[in-house]
């Protein structure tokens, strides 16, 4: 038979004994069939031994007989660590020099204290085995690599823990602004990365409708009162039913036309900026109520003006706990923003000067380096509220389309969108009527008037003379869609270019 094989995981001496000169924790050492500590994992029985010189085992263990001998061993309990039949380890007791022998009573203290530490092994096993399955759901939940963005440079951190709730993510919004989120679901396990998952997409889908960003909160509110509604009316033997859902979430989205940053919070830090010159930028965000909090209450956004070059940092709470660490971080955000640091070492830098606190408890950090969209690559034209402005829409949109390099086909779809939304514009809008072409990844065209009322998408039946402007933007575009204003509305259309994927 072979011989199995056991790991000594710890070792303890008797208060007041000598330091161990046995085994040393964590060695690996065989276990011969022949040895109490064979049979004892084989039959599951526990085995009081005296041990002697003319001990017949021994010598099929020279090496557990030598590491006896040294410590002056004279008497052993050994008892297998099981639980519901399966073998989890072995639990070692000597007794050495004068101490009296062990007794049976010994072995009974011992096989009871054997039970509770298997049950406890058991336990952590179980939890470390959750904590995987939930930090795995977690990253699978997260953005797999960085977005581009078209005046945004981004770079995140996360700092794997006990928390498994928290997210990030950078969303491409119409008009070449970005959304940035930070949020967390307070707990730990799978169920915390579930609810994150829950929260992130439905951010998602309304950060996608072009709402405002204290709107978005406020919709994300309403579902996060549903998710603690139906929690609330599990059967009372569901464990979760009497767990409490906590989170918070910073929604920001930058404008590079403009250069502003509108930002709102639910429960959440607000995130720290700093200048290219490596000063701090005041960021006075009013603290709304956390997603799911009984108490209901408004989100006030808070908008700033950046230059360009200045850097974004959102965290969640356990990477800013207090004054002290914010300081902390903003100090490190001025030193690297100086020194023209890249954003993901400046991430690394940040979380090195983080204490060991934090990086046990998890954490997720959002960097966001602000720019602007290249004037080569974007085109303006205010427009005339006449009936042959469409017309004219169409000479400018193809001359600047060729210049840029365009496609044939690229061209000829986009002078039929441009041509459906200012002629929409023109009938039903009122002015001023703008046309906005930009050019990135993806080409994006934005026609504004100063009407708030928005066109919807219909089928026009066969005998219909109109209502088929909408449908034929739809098809010809990748993407579509309004977003409102103080001064009117936006229609924008978004195309995939040849070559861009």
């Amino acid at each position: 038979r072979r011989a199995a094989t056991g790991r000594c995981a710890t070792v303890r001496t008797a208060p007041g004994g000598e330091p161990s000169r046995g085994r040393p924790v964590g060695g690996t050492r065989r276990l011969p069939p022949r040895t109490p500590y064979a049979r004892a994992v084989a039959d599951l029985r526990p085995r009081l031994v005296p041990l002697t010189a003319g001990t017949p085992w021994l010598a099929a263990d020279p090496d557990g007989a030598g590491a006896l001998a040294q410590a002056g061993a004279h008497s052993l309990i050994v008892v297998p660590l099981t639980l519901r039949g399966a073998v989890l380890g072995l639990l070692s007791l000597y007794r050495c020099g004068p101490a009296e022998p062990f007794d049976e009573d010994d072995v009974s203290l011992a096989t009871s204290a054997a039970t509770r530490a298997a049950l406890a092994i058991d336990n952590a096993r179980r939890y470390e085995r959750e904590h995987v399955i939930a930090s795995t759901v977690q990253r699978r939940l997260l953005p797999q690599a960085e977005r581009h963005q078209a005046a945004v440079e981004t770079a995140h951190v996360l700092l794997p823990g006990r928390d498994s709730g928290c997210w990030f993510d950078t969303i491409a919004l119409s008009g070449a602004r970005t959304a940035l989120v930070v949020g967390g679901v307070a707990g730990e396990g799978l169920q915390s990365a579930i609810a994150m998952g829950q929260l992130r997409t439905v951010i998602q889908a309304l950060a996608d409708l072009d709402l405002e960003p204290e709107e978005v909160l406020a919709r994300l509110k309403e579902t996060a009162d549903r998710l603690a509604s139906e929690r609330a009316a599990l059967p009372p033997s569901d464990a979760l039913q009497g767990e409490e859902l906590r989170a918070g979430c910073v929604y920001g989205v930058y404008d590079p036309f403009t250069r502003t940053c509108t930002v709102v919070r639910a429960g959440h830090p607000a995130p720290l900026a700093v200048g290219p010159d490596g000063r701090a930028v005041a960021l006075d965000v009013p603290e709304g109520p956390g997603l799911f909090d009984a108490d209901g209450g408004l989100f006030a956004p808070a908008a700033v003006t950046l230059e360009e070059g200045s850097v974004l940092a959102f965290g969640t709470g356990d990477l800013l706990p207090d004054e002290h660490a914010e300081e902390r971080v903003t100090r490190v955000l001025a030193d690297g923003v100086r020194s023209g640091r890249g954003l993901q070492q400046l991430g690394d830098d940040i979380v090195y000067a983080l204490p060991d606190d934090t990086r046990s408890a998890g954490a997720a950090l959002l960097l966001a380096r602000t720019g602007t969209v290249s004037d080569h690559r974007v085109a303006t034209w205010d427009l005339a509220q006449d009936r042959t402005t469409p017309a004219t829409a169409r000479l400018l949109v193809r001359d600047r389309l060729q210049g840029w390099g365009l496609d044939e086909d690229t061209v000829d779809a986009t002078e039929l969108i441009v041509s459906e939304l200012v002629t929409n514009a023109v009938r039903y809008g009122t002015p001023p009527l703008r046309l906005r072409l930009l050019l990135d990844t993806t080409l994006t065209c934005e026609v504004h008037d100063g009407s708030t009322a928005s066109p919807h998408l219909r089928h026009a039946h066969t005998v219909d003379e109109g209502g088929r402007g909408l449908f034929i933007v739809s098809r010809l575009a990748a993407h579509w869609g309004a977003r409102h204003g103080p001064d009117g509305k936006v229609l924008w259309t978004e195309q995939k270019l040849p070559g861009s994927g």
